[in-house]
């Protein structure tokens, strides 16, 4: 019975211990959470990089896509019959307004002016020698009338042989260029059969579909920029708003007028068209720092005076290669630019100008 006693002896050494020891792991702990909120404590609001803006008068821009079409494109169309003689201008080239283009084979008209010439010159010495015999007596005015009459027919003859003659001379009806020849040289064209076709660039049209809902803030007269791929832009103006919308898109025709002198702009190609519709102040943001709301509003953080952060509610008013021009922040504000995901609106912040947060940055020491 003696081992029995000595094994009671050390289970009770060995409780004793356990307690001992969850006593001292106890106030060990105990020690340390004061340690831990003293850390955090002493750790203060959260530092933010903040750059200070002030508002600009920004054009809240309508972009649009559409296309770039001649200011008019006309059908040129043979007046008369007859087969090509020549051309005297190239496919391509420039004309004015009246300008001899191309010239059909007068055939037998040239016979027959001169026989219609021939007829007014006898209808004429008749109705004079008319005049002298009714003056004198020898013949009743009646007569007198009749000369008149064949003499007026004569002239009405002679004047369409010639009007038909000069219809073999084709000339440009406007100013632009010989974008397409139908017939050449040798080629019959009839009466009112096409010749050419000429185009006027200058100026250009450049037509967009106005959404219903925008349509409101465009008029006529506004000023407009219009770009065309690896050509360039242009400023315009808008030359037409349409008071039909297209029943199967809900959308407006509406054309600016671009000036095209030396035609550096090409027709019947694609064109991005902007339209200014109103001037608003705004900031230039990046878009990096846009941050979301509990209702998932987008929106840009920014610091008070007071050091606590904001939240504001933007509006995209144009894009830009560089950022993006936002509505909705006051006229002069400090925006978080660095940290904004880390903190709430009404959240205490320790605020540092970007510029300084990057000079503490470049500062330091790389970890090796």
């Amino acid at each position: 019975m003696a081992w029995l006693r000595h094994a009671k002896f050390w289970i009770i050494i060995g409780v004793l211990g356990l307690v001992a020891l969850w006593l001292i792991v106890g106030t060990a702990f105990r020690d340390e959470e004061p340690t831990q909120a003293t850390v955090e404590e002493e750790a203060g609001p959260t530092r933010v990089a903040v750059r200070q803006s002030k508002a600009q008068a920004v054009d809240r821009l309508l972009v649009l896509q559409g296309d770039l079409q001649p200011d008019q494109i006309v059908v040129l169309r043979a007046e008369t019959g007859g087969q090509v003689l020549r051309w005297h201008v190239p496919r391509g080239a420039a004309v004015d307004a009246g300008e001899l283009l191309v010239e059909l084979e007068q055939g037998e008209r040239e016979a027959r002016l001169r026989q219609a010439e021939a007829r007014l010159s006898a209808a004429r010495q008749q109705l004079e020698a008319t005049r002298k015999m009714v003056a004198e007596g020898y013949e009743p005015a009646l007569q007198e009338e009749l000369r008149q009459a064949e003499f007026e027919a004569a002239q009405a003859e002679l004047a369409a042989i010639e009007r038909e003659l000069e219809h073999t001379r084709i000339r440009a009806p406007v100013a632009g260029r010989v974008d397409r020849r139908v017939v050449e040289q040798g080629d019959y064209v009839a009466p009112g059969g096409e010749v050419a076709n000429i185009v006027d660039n200058d100026p250009l049209l450049a037509t967009v579909q106005v959404p219903q809902h925008q349509i409101g803030r465009v008029s006529v007269g506004q000023p407009a920029r219009v770009e065309v791929l690896r050509h360039g832009s242009a400023e315009g103006r808008v030359s037409f708003v349409s008071n039909l919308a297209d029943p199967a898109t809900r959308t407006f025709r509406v054309e600016v007028e671009v000036p095209n002198p030396e035609s550096g702009l090409p027709a019947g190609t694609s064109a991005q068209v902007e339209i200014p519709t109103e001037t608003v102040p705004a900031h230039k943001v990046s878009p990096a720092i846009l941050s979301l709301d509990d209702d998932g509003r987008v929106g840009v953080k920014t610091v008070t005076d007071d050091g606590r952060v904001d939240f504001h509610i933007i509006e995209p008013v144009r894009a830009e290669r560089d950022g993006i021009w936002v509505a909705g922040l006051p006229e002069r504000t400090h925006i978080i630019t660095v940290g904004q995901g880390f903190v709430s609106a009404g959240e205490q912040v320790d605020p540092r100008e970007e510029m300084a947060v990057a000079d503490a940055s470049e500062g330091t020491e790389p970890n090796r």
